[in-house]
């Protein structure tokens, strides 16, 4: 067993719903093993509202939370990232910054709940759905032997965690 904590950047291109949710419930879940953080490529400013409340109800404060570019992570005084995970198309087809150290990268694509149809009640449904599905593949992550696995075992692992569908909600 490893005493190392690992270092995750979550990426969406706005940073107001799905990587903000991928932090939280990493940093939540993930135990000493983990550090999470999020950041856009086109940051929206704020979180998502639906979002937020989601996130409050499941784990209490959220006040910390804040939408960021992910400019900040590529500084030199930035934390040394593991991993780098994107959870949107769109950000994983744009130019990223050169992460230093060289983080294992992944993609977990997701539809994006903010741009989902219809009333409070259906859109909170959905916001529901795509938490349940981060959270089953965060925990299957944050379950990983990483500090036992090779690297090519351990990117084979890491890239199947991206076909995990959500759990019951």
């Amino acid at each position: 067993m490893s005493d190392k904590t690992y270092n995750v950047l979550f990426l969406c291109t706005a940073n107001s719903a799905r990587s903000l949710m991928a932090e939280m419930i990493l940093n939540a879940e993930g135990g000493d093993t983990f550090k999470a953080f999020s950041a856009g490529s086109s940051p929206a400013g704020t979180p998502n509202p639906t979002a937020a409340q989601l996130l409050a109800r499941q784990y209490g404060d959220v006040s910390a939370l804040r939408s960021k570019n992910w400019d900040e992570f590529a500084a030199p005084d930035a934390p040394q990232m593991d991993f780098v995970i994107t959870v949107c198309d769109k950000a994983a087809g744009e130019v990223c910054p050169v992460w230093p150290g060289q983080p294992m990268s992944a993609h977990w694509g997701m539809p994006d709940p903010v741009s989902a149809d219809g009333n409070d009640a259906q859109k909170a449904v959905i916001f529901a759905k795509t938490f349940a599905q981060l959270r089953s593949r965060i925990t299957a992550f944050a379950n990983l032997p990483i500090a036992e696995l090779d690297k090519i075992t351990l990117r084979q692992r890491v890239d199947e965690i991206a076909q995990i569908q959500e759990e019951a909600v």
